[in-house]
């Protein structure tokens, strides 16, 4: 009978609060009280869609109170200050103090264990280096006719609808300030990307959004419209992402505003289909003649595509494509499946796609070995927040990274796993007026600029503490990893490169390319015959 005690003690004293009452009026506090208690344990006990609450009336409200504040409790109580989940208090705090311009500095030595297993680390050299300027860049499309030269560090791709309005202006305004360049995301460009004039990498997703006709095909005139705006400097086609690689997506008719509709170019009052592949090609040949057509489309600006590697015959097919037609997209962006901005079904979070280190190394070694890797610049983003992050990524392989919720912190961000409700504490992730209208966009701009800032000024100081002038000079040999309590590896020899050309020669001793190359297809994203071959062998 313990489990209807307090609502058995709330039937018995709202008669003796309304008796005592009667004669000290104060105590009408305990007859509201115990009334609400009563009325709440007799709804639980006749309701029969919850056996918890029917079991525990009353009580079992308190454990969902607890229940809900509990990755509230677990962040400022129970977590480490290391511990990722997804990402640990020492890395906010860290873009919090950049942003703000206060002391980044650490005091009393670090939190990390250097003799624990996977400890990172970049050599310094006797011989320090100082470069003059923090504002390193990369020249992307030097054969376009518009070619661009973007800063190493930049804004991953989060669109408006999955952003508020106020979070877009602030990262626009950001950008502007530092110099560096904001995707959109593949919900286009929203009238609050243009207020500020920063830079803008237009994604393109399979819903063509901003670029797409009444059936939801591709439209070149609607693309031409938007692509030569001056504010667009690079086209990026998204084939997939890594928060939720393979997986299309519905933004819901009662969600599809009068802003989003012209945003997108989609009607409103019908649900805005995001499908899982494109339509404007089905083969990796088709897609390099669709980034050709879009960058002939856009005036010469640098086009490429963005993916989270998953099968390897796929991208060895894209890359068989380029090496066989000649046809090559300016840049790549390799997203990370640690990646992810907002809200992705629990499986695809977790165990869909290559994580980011070993997805940019199989790029990166492709290209190396297709003697295309001069003429290709790679981007990579993965839980980047660090400069140790970047150098590390560039060292993999990279020219350059991109974050999305690193700016998302220096916008405010206090990682309260609300992306998916809009019920968005510090109005980021929301299309609630009445929670976006509260973040001031002056005032955050100037934080995203200055997060960017003091990561690239710390950046050159890590590189010059290298010996090195240039991100660019790093290599896999400069990081340096624990494998065991007794053995370092460098990433040079944890991972196996390949020569430029190699594979034009011949396949290399490395698992992934002895397994898969020969059977890729420029023609064909589909498996090779005998991986198809093996499905059947799992039929009765």
């Amino acid at each position: 009978m313990h489990r209807y005690l307090v609502y058995v003690l709330a039937l018995v004293l709202l008669p003796v609060s309304l008796a005592l009452a009667l004669h000290w009026p104060a105590w009408y506090w305990g007859v509201g009280l115990f009334g609400a208690m009563s009325l709440l344990g007799t709804w639980d006990m006749l309701q029969r869609r919850s056996t918890l609450r029917r079991n525990y009336p009353v009580l079992a409200h308190f454990r969902y109170g607890l229940e809900s504040i509990g990755p509230e409790i677990r962040q400022y109580f129970v977590q480490s200050d290391l511990d990722d989940v997804p990402f640990s208090r020492q890395q906010r705090q860290l873009v919090y103090q950049r942003a703000r311009n206060v002391m980044d500095v650490v005091p009393f030595g670090t939190l990390r264990s250097a003799y624990a297993v996977d400890y990172e680390w970049i050599n310094h050299s006797l011989a320090p280096a100082h470069a003059a300027d923090h504002d390193f860049r990369v020249v992307i499309g030097a054969g376009c006719a518009r070619p661009y030269s973007a800063s190493v560090f930049n804004i991953s791709a989060m669109s408006f609808g999955s952003l508020s309005a106020n979070a877009i202006r602030a990262l626009n305004k950001g950008a502007k300030l530092g110099g560096f360049y904001h995707d959109t995301g593949e919900g286009s460009i929203s009238p609050y990307h243009r207020e500020h004039g920063g830079d803008l990498v237009w994604e393109i997703g399979s819903g063509y959004f901003g670029c797409r006709d009444e059936q939801g095909g591709f439209s070149e005139e609607r693309f031409v419209a938007n692509a030569n705006h001056d504010q667009v400097k690079m086209i990026e086609v998204k084939l997939s992402q890594g928060a939720k690689p393979g997986h299309g997506g519905v933004l819901p008719a009662a969600k599809v505003s009068a802003e989003i509709s012209v945003t997108r170019g989609v009607p409103m009052g019908v649900d805005c289909v995001s499908p899982a592949q494109h339509s404007a090609f089905s083969t990796p040949v088709g897609l390099l003649q669709f980034v050709a057509r879009l960058r002939e489309l856009s005036g010469g600006k640098p086009t490429g595509f963005k993916l989270a590697i998953g099968h390897p015959w796929e991208w060895f097919g894209i890359a068989k494509a380029m090496h066989e037609t000649g046809l090559l997209p300016d840049f790549i962006v390799v997203d990370g499946a640690e990646g992810g901005t907002g809200a992705s079904p629990a499986e695809f979070i977790d165990h869909v796609g290559v994580p980011m280190n070993e997805a940019l190394i199989l790029v990166h070694n492709t290209l190396v070995g297709l003697n295309l890797r001069e003429r290709i610049r790679i981007g990579a983003a993965g839980k980047v927040t660090s400069a140790f992050d970047i150098a590390r990524t560039i060292a993999l392989g990279a020219d350059w990274c991109n974050a999305g919720r690193g700016f998302m912190f220096a916008l405010g961000c206090i990682q309260s796993l609300s992306c998916h409700n809009d019920k968005c504490p510090t109005g980021i992730a929301t299309q609630d007026p009445s929670r976006w209208k509260h973040l001031e966009p002056e005032d955050k701009a100037h934080r995203v600029a200055s997060f960017h800032d003091n990561t690239l000024r710390a950046l050159r100081d890590l590189l010059g503490a290298a010996g090195l002038q240039h991100p660019s000079e790093l290599g896999p040999e400069h990081i340096l990893r624990r494998v065991s309590p007794t053995e370092i590896r460098s990433m040079a020899t944890l991972y196996r490169y390949l020569a430029p050309g190699e594979l034009l020669d011949r396949v290399p001793e490395h698992a992934v390319f002895r397994e898969y190359w020969a059977d890729a297809r420029s023609d064909s994203f589909g498996p090779p015959p005998r991986i198809a071959a093996l499905r059947g062998t799992k039929l009765c």
